[in-house]
């Protein structure tokens, strides 16, 4: 994790380099995106993509649009018109340094940066098909079926396009899928348990945040402990979707499912 963490975060500083004239929006832009964060995405994209026999430079270029779209949901997640926060990984969120105004526009020039960074980045050597369809994936995850559906289909959609990049056949891709909607779905449980454990210092951003504002979450349905018991339940189905694979290939997915699991922030 640690080595593919810095090879995502070498590519993301490549892909919006500083240069003149400086602008706001390139710094906001570089702000959200290079102040760290677990990569999860980026690298469940990776990981994906050889397991089916692809090589992660072929899924790079698509790994990075997936982190340059979640930083993007960040800004917006942020905004005063949405949850109106002033904290994301223990610094101050987008809004609070550049202005609403250009937090706006640093959500548009992500998403619209992601889409152009697939298409001139990838190889050559991937079939544009293979281009178009990961490209496709990712508009529906910005769009109305991943807003709606949430962080089960954010994760999805994230291993589906390294698939699709690594040229994985149409019942491996659907696998992965059923995997990361797994996956996806126990990340927000387990977020859901850590907003009403855990403190802001330790998971450096705004605690209890959704319990102020009533929000419908795993904790104030089911309970802290039956909560950790669904993780826990949808860590093994996630496991399930992947015994037909390689089992060293499999291992870093296998691995990111109990990471997600144990998180602690």
């Amino acid at each position: 994790m640690i080595r593919k963490s810095k090879c995502v975060n070498k590519a993301l500083d490549k892909a919006i380099p500083l240069c003149e004239p400086a602008l706001k929006i390139r710094e906001a832009m570089r702000y959200t995106l290079l102040s760290g964060g677990k990569r999860v995405r980026p690298m469940l994209c990776l990981a994906a993509c050889e397991l089916v026999g692809g090589q992660d430079s072929t899924a790079m270029p698509a790994a990075c649009a997936i982190e340059m779209i979640h930083a993007s949901s960040l800004i917006q997640d942020d905004l005063p018109c949405m949850d109106d926060d002033s904290l994301r990984r223990g610094k101050p969120t987008n809004h609070k340094v550049f202005g609403e105004n250009i937090a706006i526009l640093t959500v548009d020039a992500l998403i619209a940066l992601a889409i152009k960074h697939t298409v001139e980045g990838t190889s050559l050597d991937v079939p544009p098909a293979r281009v178009l369809r990961a490209i496709l994936e990712m508009a529906k995850a910005v769009g109305t079926e991943g807003l709606v559906a949430g962080q089960e289909a954010d994760l999805a959609g994230e291993a589906v396009v390294g698939a699709i990049m690594g040229g994985g056949s149409d019942e491996e891709i659907e696998r992965l899928r059923s995997y990361a909607r797994c996956v996806g779905l126990m990340f927000q449980v387990v977020d859901d348990v850590l907003d009403v454990t855990k403190s802001s210092e330790e998971l450096g951003k705004t605690a209890g945040k959704d319990l102020i504002a009533g929000k419908l979450t795993y904790p104030k349905v089911m309970g802290v402990e039956k909560s950790k018991e669904y993780a826990e339940k949808l860590n093994k189905e996630a496991r399930e979707h992947l015994k037909t694979f390689d089992s060293d290939k499999v291992a870093p997915l296998l691995f990111f499912a109990d990471y997600i699991a144990k998180r602690q922030n």
